[in-house]
């Protein structure tokens, strides 16, 4: 996968299905992440990017909306899917099962509907 661009929104395919996302790049952005939000838009989701490949854990603080967290490598292949992810599940801690340089975070039920595995490929338009 590309370096992700900061512009708004930046399109991510999957599987068969192109989900505009928005960017966390920086600290700050990953750290809010969705929190405080009340809905996500069918076919949006958030882009997690980070300096490097890594074990970054992920959580539902302040998250009122179910999630699945899809890990992806620096090349865009899918490591993990933590699926239907609830709020009430923090103070839990998600992981990748394998490193990851990028999470994208879309509604609970995304990957089941669109059929998404490990060894998919997330790619930016």
């Amino acid at each position: 996968m590309q370096q992700p661009r900061t512009q708004l929104p930046l399109q991510v395919t999957v599987g068969d299905v192109t989900i505009e996302a928005e960017v966390a790049d920086t600290e700050d952005e990953r750290m809010r992440g969705l929190s405080n939000r009340d809905s996500l838009p069918q076919n949006r989701g958030m882009l997690f990017v980070f300096p490097e490949e890594g074990q970054w854990g992920f959580w539902m603080k302040d998250t009122r909306i179910p999630l699945d967290m899809i890990w992806a490598a620096a090349d865009g292949t899918i490591v993990t899917i933590a699926k239907n992810v609830r709020p009430e599940s923090y103070p839990a801690i998600y992981k990748p099962v394998a490193p990851a340089r990028y999470v994208l975070e879309v509604n609970a039920g995304f990957a089941e509907a669109h059929a998404l595995a490990e060894g998919m490929q997330l790619q930016q338009n």
